[in-house]
């Protein structure tokens, strides 16, 4: 279950940030779409921002192949859609757009779960609460949701939205970023509202591809200019050193890094759903493995 909502979701989630946002050819994207029904997972995760609109377009020419009620999908809206400095936001002109954006893109007349991709300080809440809340009148989203909130900013719409506002938050979090726990955790909680984790696998670095001391594959997000600002502060000789101690402990448990992992995230009650990504059919099967793990 999602938080408060009746939204069932698969614990392993696919998400399209980098991969399908034109990081990976078409025909790549949908059979790692086709990968994901093959093992059970039914949670979609993209935002209107991945590659301007892209990843939202690819996903709509693939699922629309498929019955509506078959997964669970989910945007974001925030982000800066265009050159304008200022077609960006939660406001309510700007939420309005580009839901209807959003949907044409996804060839959807819904989403299951809209999502306020970073809060926004320029609009007042009650605006941007306003706005979320006729998207859902409207018909063309089922449920609400935020990504990485602080805990005085989703306090503050709850005061003015009440504890059914939303049902999920969408935080970083991974073995290697522990800080959701202490405060949007609980306070979630209390609430009614699900964790779907973005990065558990802290961008690849606890799968243990990574040696202390080595230079990154060629082939690695590490090694890629345009993705490496969100890589390289786990990137230290220490961190990739602990990382390699963890394969002890897959190991004897008879385990992938990948598995030990998305595991560790998914041990949290609070946790929904992990979203992973995947530019290859066999990373959706190697990911999937990890639901149900102990």
């Amino acid at each position: 279950k999602l938080g408060s909502s009746d939204l069932e979701v698969s614990e392993i989630a696919l998400g399209a940030w980098l991969h399908y946002a034109g990081g990976i050819e078409a025909d790549q994207t949908r059979a790692c779409t086709e990968a994901a029904f093959e093992v059970g997972i039914n949670f979609f995760d993209t935002a209107n921002i991945y590659g301007r609109g892209a990843a939202e377009t690819a996903w709509g020419e693939i699922l629309s192949d498929r019955p509506r009620d078959s997964y669970v999908l989910a945007t974001k809206v925030w982000g800066q859609m265009s050159d304008d400095p200022d077609d960006r936001g939660l406001s309510a002109v700007q939420i309005a757009k580009q839901i209807d954006a959003s949907l044409g893109r996804l060839q959807t007349d819904y989403v299951d779960l809209y999502q306020a991709h970073r809060f926004d300080p320029k609009v007042p809440i009650e605006e941007t609460i306003e706005a979320l809340r006729k998207v859902v009148a409207d018909g063309k989203a089922r449920y609400l949701g935020f990504s990485e909130w602080t805990d005085e900013q989703i306090k503050a719409a709850l005061e003015i939205g009440g504890p059914d506002l939303f049902v999920s938050s969408q935080p970083q979090y991974s073995m290697l970023w522990q800080a959701p726990e202490v405060e949007v955790f609980p306070l979630s909680a209390a609430n009614g509202i699900s964790q779907i984790v973005w990065s558990p696998l802290a961008e690849g670095v606890l799968t243990g591809k990574y040696k202390p001391g080595e230079a990154p594959p060629t082939d690695s997000r590490a090694a890629n200019d345009s993705m490496n600002k969100f890589i390289d502060q786990k990137m230290s000789d220490t961190t990739l050193e602990a990382v390699q101690r963890l394969q002890a402990i897959a190991e004897a448990e008879g385990l992938t890094m990948v598995e030990l992992a998305l595991a560790w995230v998914l041990r949290r009650e609070e946790v929904a759903a992990a979203i992973v990504g995947a530019s290859r059919p066999e990373q959706v099967h190697a990911n999937a493995k990890a639901s149900g793990v102990e």
